[in-house]
């Protein structure tokens, strides 16, 4: 782990990771950085779109090559959900800084997200996944990567990053 001042915040869509990071980021003084804002200025279209037309497959190749080239100095990462189904941007982001997994239980999720189709999110198997299909298939990728596992159920945006820089 590098020792550049870096949080890497990781998580399904929908458990905070960009409303909770920039609240992370002012309690602890630090630089935001959105991985998603990253991905879709790099390529000029929104996630939806992109993965509209590359597909999961292309997408999360698209997100590995931008993923690993993000260098950050003090600053909270917040990554994509689909992140950790590339193991070589994983790597890369655990080079940056601690990675936090922020975790929120399959009825929290179901209440945050409600519509996924406009959300952006990569669907390995394609639309017919259901949510409690990709939960159950990204948990453990989350925990394998995690540094640290924060669990920010029923907590308050403000809570939640007081816990998670409190669990640092």
């Amino acid at each position: 782990m590098g020792n550049s001042g870096n949080i890497v915040l990781i998580g399904m869509p929908g458990a905070g990771k960009s409303t909770l990071g920039v609240v992370l980021a002012k309690i602890l003084n630090k630089d935001f950085l959105d991985c998603d804002l990253v991905i879709q200025k790099a390529y000029g279209k929104t996630l939806q779109e992109l993965i509209d037309e590359e597909g999961p497959e292309g997408f999360i190749s698209m997100e590995n090559d931008v993923l690993c080239g993000i260098g950050a100095q003090d600053t909270v990462v917040s990554t994509g959900g689909s992140a950790v189904y590339s193991p070589e941007a994983m790597e890369h982001l655990s080079e940056l800084g601690p990675i936090v997994y922020l975790k929120i239980s399959y009825p929290s999720l179901v209440d945050r997200l409600g519509d996924l189709q406009e959300r952006g999110v990569v669907m390995k198997n394609g639309v017919s996944m259901s949510l409690r299909d990709l939960y159950e298939e990204r948990q453990p990728l989350y925990e394998r990567f995690a540094d640290i596992v924060v669990d920010v159920d029923d907590l308050s945006i403000t809570a939640a990053a007081r816990k998670v820089a409190s669990a640092l």
